[in-house]
């Protein structure tokens, strides 16, 4: 019977596939040397080149907002842009996001804007992921242990990298009456660079999975509940920095008016606020902890003593409280234990979703570890939003980091450890109940 083919399709015949005609792929006419082709070993890009170019495209991608906003804020004055000058001031902002001081004719600054911090943080974490990635980090054969050594080398080359850029970026950016240490600029960013680089490299090698689970579940509820604790804790922050603003929103617009500039550096200057905005609300962060913030030597803001004394013309600072709270503003200073208790909540809830057994010494171990987790994480951020913007006045500015981890600890401590009590307790209720 003759073979018929779609393109016959009154015979009604059905084409049988080993009938038609195959064309090899060009893969499977190469030959291979005893191996399948499906098996044999993906090529791998080298580490200094995936290092190299993954680590210029993040500090590329944070530089540039940073010249941006230079660019515009020479619009204050009304001159021109060089753009030599916008590359060495925008490189001398880069660095300081860093935390690598200026020495400046007014003083050393070393204020980080964590705004532009937090942009750098995110890159650099991404050229970790990449460069893991790239040199294939994540892939292992069944059958033999995982090796954190792909992963530590990817972080590696990004710290060496990293740090030739920072000094690089300090040599350039030191002109006159700016000057940066290159050597310092190297190490930090070596540092940064390693950090941020690393845990990118780790969460693409499955290391820092592999290691949460072999970490003991209170531990981790720990964590996690004591990390949630901080952000609602820091967010109430910028929920109340946002409400100043707000409220004072004539000042800080007449501030931007006494600058006589136009729309371009308007915008420049609404952008450097939203670099430093961060900094404001972790300084509003520690006002409703307790221990409060210091501007310089004159300025000090707490909620029971506020003295204010010759301010930077900034408009986020147009919302600092001239007074202690008073009326209904003592109701704010309740914000970061109710942030405690939500945490709490939250741990008691997924526990007992997923272990409806689970002993009370798990549940309030957890609860109660979770302070110090809190007390680190608002402390380490409390220490980088604080710094100098010059020398006599204002050398000390941000809140103190110790105070404000001590007195979240207990705070979060106690606020997660009642919350989960009588979650588990009203959960075991209404169990009952039905």
């Amino acid at each position: 019977m003759p073979t018929t083919t779609p393109e016959d399709p009154e015979e009604g015949a059905q084409t049988r596939l080993a009938d038609r005609e195959t064309v090899r792929l060009p893969i499977q006419r190469r030959a291979v040397r005893g191996k399948d082709p499906a098996k044999r070993p993906a090529r791998r890009a080298p580490l200094a080149l995936a290092a190299v170019v993954n680590s210029l495209w993040a500090a590329l991608v944070s530089l540039l907002p940073t010249l941006l906003v230079v660019w515009l804020l020479f619009a204050l004055d009304s001159s021109g842009a060089p753009l030599g000058q916008v590359l060495r001031l925008g490189l001398a902002g880069w660095v300081l996001a860093h935390w690598v001081p200026l020495q400046t004719g007014i003083g050393p600054i070393s204020l980080a804007p964590l705004g532009l911090t937090a942009i750098a943080a995110w890159r650099v974490y991404r050229a970790g992921v990449h460069t893991a990635r790239a040199i294939g980090a994540r892939a292992h054969h069944k059958g033999t242990p995982w090796s954190p050594w792909p992963a530590t080398r990817a972080g590696a080359g990004i710290m060496v990298v990293y740090g030739l850029l920072g000094a690089l970026a300090a040599t350039i950016a030191g002109h006159k009456g700016i000057t940066v240490s290159p050597v310092r600029a190297a190490l930090t960013f070596a540092g940064f660079g390693l950090v941020a680089g690393s845990l990118g490299a780790f969460a693409e090698a499955r290391g820092i999975a592999r290691l949460a689970a072999r970490t003991p579940r209170v531990l981790r509820d720990a964590t996690r509940t004591g990390a949630v604790a901080a952000l609602l804790v820091l967010g109430a922050g910028a929920a109340t920095t946002g409400m100043a603003v707000a409220f004072s929103g004539g000042d800080a617009s007449q501030i931007i008016d006494d600058y006589h500039t136009g729309i371009a550096g308007q915008v420049g200057l609404v952008v450097m606020c939203g670099f430093f905005a961060p900094d404001v609300a972790t300084w509003a962060a520690s006002y409703l902890v307790g221990p409060g913030f210091t501007i310089g030597s004159e300025t000090f803001i707490s909620a029971a003593h506020v003295t204010v004394g010759p301010l930077p013309a900034v408009p986020l600072l147009a919302g600092l409280p001239s007074t202690p709270a008073t009326g209904y503003a003592p109701l704010l200073l309740g914000l970061p234990l109710l942030a405690a208790l939500i945490a709490g909540w939250l741990l008691a809830r997924r526990s007992l979703r997923l272990d409806p057994g689970r002993s009370w010494y798990a549940l309030l171990g957890a609860a109660l570890l979770a302070g110090p987790v809190a007390g680190v994480l608002l402390g380490l951020v409390s220490a980088a939003a604080s710094g100098s913007l010059g020398s006599g006045g204002l050398a000390d500015v941000g809140p103190h980091a110790g105070a404000v981890g001590f007195v979240a600890m207990f705070m979060v401590a106690i606020g997660a450890l009642l919350s989960a009590a009588a979650t588990k307790i009203a959960l075991r209720s209404k169990l009952a109940r039905e």
